[in-house]
């Protein structure tokens, strides 16, 4: 009998293998996001979906966030680089004429070793590095970087357009493919769940090139409407440059102003 069992399992075992070795079905049986998932859903409704799953209109329009956490980052060879404190500071505008221009206040500040090793800040004009104010050509530069999810909560306002682009994938998952043109033309490609319409990605053209961002771990306060990502991968031309884990925020609590000059 156990020669029996042991031979029937074998069998399955073998057919398991077999049926992994086969090649994808042909267009008949469309691959999972290969095809557009409910073509007559528009783009806008998407992101409705999205704001509403995210927390709704605090999420659409909170006034300040503070987010902690650590981050690692990777050096030339793909060395790893331990931050045991990744800070931000972030006082959010009203509106958003430019999804990638710098606006409201944000400080992000990082420490390696319990030296600050990253420090930007923006005060609502001027922009503040380690060794104080930056020259405009290169605040433009980082903010460019910088800048580029937060056009989604002004994506159903006037002035705005949204267009749906081939469904895809990330990190396995379904998502409806958005992107949202600000009023000036600047496009940003958002991958949003077909399961629950979380936010999982976001990418744009930057001047160091194609800057996509992956979102997941996400998590909630008791009381408080706002999903927040744990985890965020950012990369350039498909290479990681860093991940960020957020292990804590604060949504709408005051924030001085000095908090956005100097280090």
């Amino acid at each position: 009998m156990r020669a029996l069992f042991s031979f029937g399992l074998a069998i399955v075992l073998a057919g398991s293998a077999w049926a992994k070795s086969l090649p994808p079905p042909g267009p008949d049986q469309p691959l999972v996001a290969a095809r557009m998932e409910n073509p007559t859903l528009s783009a806008r409704s998407i992101v409705e979906r999205a704001t509403a799953h995210a927390g709704g209109e605090s999420w659409r329009r909170p006034l300040t966030l503070y987010l902690e956490g650590y981050g690692t980052f990777y050096a030339p060879d793909g060395t790893p680089l331990i931050n045991e404190s990744h800070r931000m500071w972030r006082v959010y505008p009203e509106f958003k004429p430019q999804a990638h221009n710098a606006d409201g206040k944000v400080r992000i500040e990082s420490r390696r070793d319990g030296k600050v090793v990253t420090f930007l800040a923006f005060d609502g004009s001027r922009t503040y590095g380690p060794d104080g104010v930056l020259p405009p050509s290169a605040a433009d530069k980082q903010w460019a970087e910088n800048f580029g999810f937060g056009v989604i909560r002004f994506a159903l306002d006037q002035g705005f357009s949204l267009a749906r682009q081939p469904d895809d994938l990330v990190d396995g998952q379904p998502v409806y493919r958005i992107e949202v043109t600000d009023p000036t033309g600047a496009k940003t490609l958002f991958g949003i769940s077909r399961a629950d319409y979380a936010v999982l990605s976001v990418g744009f053209a930057t001047p160091r090139g194609w800057h996509e961002r992956i979102y997941s771990n996400f998590y909630q306060k008791p009381g408080i409407s706002w999903v927040q990502p744990g985890r965020i991968r950012l990369y350039y031309n498909g290479v990681k440059q860093n991940e960020i884990v957020w292990r804590d925020f604060k949504l709408n609590e005051p924030m001085p102003d000095g908090l956005f000059t100097g280090p």
